[in-house]
């Protein structure tokens, strides 16, 4: 037998190695593969994943920025959500809806409107396609309010907690995975509900009765929850809040309160200003009336509600402090 040079067994040896760990290369590639198939595959679905969010994120449209501050605070990672009216110069009673706003309710997952006349545009847009398993959420319909009645429903802070409790129901429905995480994040939302509404409590209790006056309805349920007499005409502030002149009488009437000298203080919605409001608002001034100024909807718009809402409220209660204070 001949011997096999020392070399060509070393290089025989070497080959093996290699063919070796080639192989175990080859499997653990095969390995990866197989795992991120698995994984991609599994987030192919037909509901929208975010980085590091486990479950769906619901498409969310709300008719205006101060509903869907809230329902994006119960929602949080698991909502996208999308105000219609939003900026300061948008008035909800006029807003002309754009083909970008119909493509977004029509694929959303769950659409809030306002209801009761406030937002009629968005009833053609319900109207013109849907998702099949959209839910709707009409505030005023769900409240047992109707067309003609004050839409002014955010205003009311009992009827705040109504809409945020039926909002948080309502996601859990379409996402009951995620329930448990609404739930957490609605109870952290009354807390910080809190403290706008412990104001209007405290103002109650040091304020009440106490006459005040404002250019348009807007502010009749925060009058009504803080027990203050909003004495100004009904068909003047509602006249005003639907964009129609009031009858000439209910100006006199009101001009005639803003001299008697029983008025405390001037609610003035500047969102939407006219001539007749602008000179109700100069009448308080020379009348020594201190005037506060509101908002249709959250302004600036990257407040939450309730940042906004404890805002106005504290500033109602330092003018009627400041003005009944020695008196």
């Amino acid at each position: 037998m001949t011997a096999r040079p020392e070399g060509s067994m070393v290089n025989g040896i070497m080959l093996g190695m290699r063919r070796t760990i080639l192989v175990i290369v080859t499997l653990a590639l095969v390995a990866v593969g197989v795992w991120f198939l698995a994984h991609q595959g599994g987030t192919q679905s037909a509901a929208p994943v975010t980085r590091g969010v486990q479950g769906r994120v619901l498409q969310v449209v709300a008719a205006e920025n101060f509903w869907g501050s809230l329902v994006s605070q119960i929602g949080g990672a698991h909502v996208q959500v999308r105000s219609i009216v939003s900026a300061p110069n948008e008035d909800p009673h006029e807003y002309e809806s754009s083909a970008s706003d119909a493509r977004a309710v029509a694929q959303a997952d769950y659409v809030i409107e306002n209801g009761a006349g406030y937002d009629s545009w968005m009833g053609k847009l319900l109207g013109a396609g849907a998702n099949p398993h959209r839910k709707v959420l009409d505030v005023a319909t769900f409240l047992g309010k109707h067309e003609g009645d004050n839409p002014h429903f955010w205003y009311d802070p009992s009827y705040v907690n109504e809409v945020s409790g039926r909002m948080e129901q309502d996601l859990a429905a379409l996402d009951p995975a995620d329930a448990s995480y609404f739930a957490a994040r609605y109870a952290a939302l009354k807390n910080n509900l809190a403290g706008y509404q412990q104001r209007i409590a405290a103002i109650k209790a040091q304020f009440g009765g106490t006459k005040v006056a404002a250019t348009e309805d807007i502010f009749a349920y925060l009058a009504q929850a803080a027990g203050l007499d909003l004495v100004s005409p009904p068909a003047f502030t509602q006249a005003v809040a639907e964009g129609n002149d009031p009858p000439a009488s209910s100006i006199v009437a009101f001009q005639n309160q803003l001299r008697s000298g029983t008025v405390r203080m001037l609610v003035y919605n500047e969102q939407t200003v006219t001539p007749l409001t602008d000179s109700i608002k100069t009448l308080a001034a020379q009348e020594g009336i201190p005037v506060v100024a509101i908002t249709e909807t959250i302004q600036p718009p990257t407040m939450s509600f309730e940042d906004w809402m404890n805002a106005e409220v504290a500033a109602m209660q330092r003018t009627l402090g400041g003005r009944t204070n020695g008196q």
